[in-house]
């Protein structure tokens, strides 16, 4: 039982990344121009777009692999959490498209499900970094950066 919950844990936690680690990150090396193109929306400046893509690479290849491993896992997924908030804010501007409707085609609503997404996928990021009780929040301020030891089975 206690290496079924190992795998679960690990499951989970795969679950979380699988977004990030190897598609969006490998999309990223792939096609490194679109996604600059694409940031040059939000940051007007091509260095600033190159710079944030680089970040962004980083952090999506870096802290995933510390919430998978557990190493500083819980400052890992805080970090994560401030992505998705940042991606959604900055690439899924809803607000933006005018033509936001909730009966038939609108990419106003399709972009919405995307932010809401990303805001979703924050929230399961910050559990990991605070844990499921209000009491662990005080913990993770006093030790950002300690492991949450995901795969011990005490």
């Amino acid at each position: 039982m206690n290496l079924m919950s190992v795998f679960i844990v690990f499951g989970a936690r795969c679950l979380l990344v699988l977004l990030f680690l190897p598609f969006s990150a490998l999309d990223k090396i792939f096609n490194f121009k679109q996604a600059v193109a694409q940031a040059a929306e939000a940051v007007p400046a091509r260095w600033a777009a190159s710079s944030l893509i680089i970040a962004g690479l980083c952090i999506e290849i870096v802290m995933s692999l510390g919430i998978l491993t557990g190493i500083a896992d819980r400052a890992a997924a805080c970090v994560m959490g401030g992505y998705c908030v940042m991606t959604a804010i900055l690439w899924k501007q809803f607000w933006k498209t005018g033509d936001f409707r909730l009966i038939g085609p609108s990419r106003g609503r399709d972009t919405f499900w995307d932010f809401l997404k990303n805001l979703a996928l924050a929230g399961g990021f910050l559990l990991i970094s605070v844990g499921p009780r209000a009491s662990s929040v005080q913990e993770f301020l006093q030790h950002p950066f300690a492991s949450s030891h995901p795969y011990s089975v005490d």
